[in-house]
């Protein structure tokens, strides 16, 4: 590679060598450039850039004709290597006396302002961050610190939330998910219809919901009709103030999650009371529980059917869950409340602690369990982001800055325009 560098170095001169930089940097004739250096031991290529001032100069505030003050320091910016090269733009950025903004620094056309990397750079490490496994395997192959690869993905949000259009939102999620360690929460704002997050808050409590509804307007809030949620008061107090007119659809995702958790701790229970007779029937069934039948192998289905014939508070917990299926089979609100009413009878007279409790949130909440008929949608799709946030934050090992989680679920869920305008 560094005898094909030289090769052309010798071949074209530093003339067209030059002229042939300008070509692929897309430059027009207000910026030349004037030198270009190799230096092996480093393997790096500096292409040293100059304003051509029989040009005039634009004001970055106005736009409006400036004269010319003086210029700034010599800055850099990384840009696509050459030969494996890693390639620097290098120059001295004039800066315009303009009378109505004062002193400004003039806009470059191969960055954008304030940026370290070029465009066509960043449009580059933009498409291998989205590409690679991890962004820990994509910082690698771009030889950049995690601090350069953070900025990029900032501006890249930045720049996908500015031309995000969500005037036609009108199924919209808020969903919780854990943050850092501990007891620590974000709220999330889906829009359930284009699969994709529209934005992220600190806290689970209904000041963070919110803070998600002030990322819409006041038109864009009335053309909400309905927003799936847990039956988190927070949420449901969050939604009636900010969106009163939408319908409230507590979530079948997170009613199947409370029912799962009853019959997990009626299997918890029992199995230590088992366990002080010598009794281990329970042990190792955890999961065998918790699974849809469905999706049960041949030995798993062969091992539960000898647990169901055995007399367990286990079975019959599992039981009244998989009726509740049934809930959701109906084609009206009416038939599902009909059959609610025969469920809970069963769930009250049970017996058993945890599903008598989960029965009772659910009946307080039926009229917004019902509205599922009419708007069919849950949070499942912001389920689906799940495994993705998941290895974000494994990632990381923990975020200890929430802003920089932010960006990330933005950049990896939010289906953004991330890509900086090239216009050459």
């Amino acid at each position: 590679m560094v005898a094909d560098w030289l090769l052309v170095c010798d071949a074209w001169g530093m003339k067209d060598l030059a002229s042939h930089y300008a070509l692929l940097l897309g430059l027009d004739e207000t910026w030349q450039v004037v030198d270009v250096e190799l230096t092996l031991e480093e393997q790096k290529v500096q292409i040293r850039l100059q304003a051509d001032l029989q040009y005039e100069c634009c004001c970055s505030e106005c736009g409006h004709a400036a004269p010319l003050h003086d210029h700034a320091p010599e800055r850099s910016w990384r840009h696509l290597d050459t030969m494996q090269f890693e390639t620097i733009l290098t120059a001295r950025v004039p800066r315009t006396n303009c009378r109505d903004c004062g002193i400004k620094t003039c806009v470059v056309p191969w960055a954008d302002p304030h940026g370290r990397f070029t465009m066509m750079f960043e449009a580059f490490a933009i498409r291998v961050l989205q590409a690679a496994a991890s962004t820990e395997q994509a910082r690698q192959l771009l030889r950049l610190s995690w601090n350069s690869v953070q900025r990029i993905m900032d501006r890249a949000v930045e720049r996908g939330l500015a031309t995000r259009e969500v005037e036609e939102v009108a199924r919209v999620g808020i969903d919780e998910k854990s943050f850092g360690r501990g007891h620590d929460y974000i709220s999330l704002m889906t829009d359930l219809d284009e699969s994709r997050v529209l934005e992220v808050t600190e806290g689970r409590d209904e000041a963070a919901a919110d803070a998600l509804w002030k990322t819409f307007s006041e038109e864009q809030k009335e053309h909400v009709e309905a927003v799936a949620i847990d039956m988190w008061q927070a949420f449901e107090n969050s939604v009636q103030t900010n969106a009163p007119q939408a319908k409230i659809v507590h979530d079948r995702f997170h009613i199947s999650k409370h029912l799962n958790e009853a019959v997990d701790k009626v299997r918890r229970q029992e199995h230590k009371a088992l366990q002080a007779d010598g009794d281990e029937t329970l042990k190792g069934t955890k999961q065998l529980w918790l699974y849809n039948p469905e999706n049960m192998s041949d030995e798993q289905w062969e091992q539960f059917e000898s647990l169901k014939e055995v007399e367990l508070k286990t079975s019959r917990a599992w039981a009244i869950r998989e009726q509740f299926r049934w809930f959701w089979e109906y084609r009206y609100a009416g038939n599902a409340k009909k059959f609610f009413a025969r469920w809970y009878a069963w769930a009250s007279r049970s017996r058993l602690a945890p599903v008598k409790e989960v029965a009772t949130m659910l009946k307080r909440h039926l009229p917004n369990i019902l509205t599922w008929f009419r708007h069919r949608i849950s949070n499942g799709p912001t389920e689906g982001f799940n495994s993705r946030i998941q290895s974000i934050k494994s990632a990381a090992r923990g975020f200890r800055n929430f802003e920089n989680y932010r960006t990330r679920i933005l950049f990896f869920c939010g289906k953004l325009q991330l890509m900086p305008e090239i216009t050459h």
